[in-house]
């Protein structure tokens, strides 16, 4: 669905369909927005790799820790997993900006604004990080609240790129789309060759 919906998107955005037209107005009106500009840029700049990155590294060697710990199988299969989605980022990222070439928004230079990388960073980065932390927590609130602040903090990010001018909408969601088939490859992998090895 998410790698659909990307294909639907990049073909508007290519295209200049309706739907770049919409999204290029509601660009502009949130460029507008009353959040300040100082809080904006502290929201975009969660989505830079000296931020994201380290934050995923850091849960990384805590499960992989956790894991050797416990002696579990293939302890550093979900941390190696990971860490190749996060590096996959900017090899199906800076592809996908040249291949498409879209203008940025008013007051941006060149083009290669689609898909956003910073949003692409922090959806790995930190989608990866708590995914890797839902098996290790206990009690539904708590696996229910690090899931909650990972989306509200992906939308955080989403809205001070937008609202600085550094990318219209669908840069962001396209960045959500292609970093949703990351992630979920990387929960397969995990499960098919990790938790699910266990049982043999």
């Amino acid at each position: 669905m998410c790698a659909l919906l990307f294909a639907l998107l990049t073909w508007q955005v290519v295209v200049d369909g309706p739907l770049r037209r919409a999204d290029e107005r509601a660009g502009r009106a949130l460029a507008g927005s009353r959040v300040p500009d100082r809080a904006a840029e502290f929201l975009a700049d969660l989505g830079n790799i000296p931020v994201a990155v380290p934050v995923l590294a850091a849960v990384l060697a805590y499960v992989a820790w956790r894991g050797r710990r416990a002696d579990a199988f293939r302890w550093w299969l979900p941390p190696l997993a990971a860490a190749v989605a996060m590096a996959l980022v900017p090899a199906l990222v800076a592809p996908l900006k040249a291949a498409v070439g879209r203008t940025g928004p008013p007051g941006m230079t060149g083009d290669g604004y689609y898909p956003s990388g910073h949003a692409a960073t922090a959806m790995v980065a930190y989608g990866a990080a708590t995914l890797l932390l839902l098996p290790l927590l206990r009690g539904t609130r708590t696996r229910r609240g690090l899931t909650l602040t990972c989306a509200l903090l992906n939308a955080a990010i989403a809205l001070g790129l937008i609202r600085r001018g550094y990318h219209w909408p669908l840069d962001v969601v396209a960045s959500w789309l292609v970093c949703g088939v990351l992630l979920q490859v990387m929960v397969l992998v995990i499960a098919r060759y990790g938790r699910g090895a266990t049982a043999e």
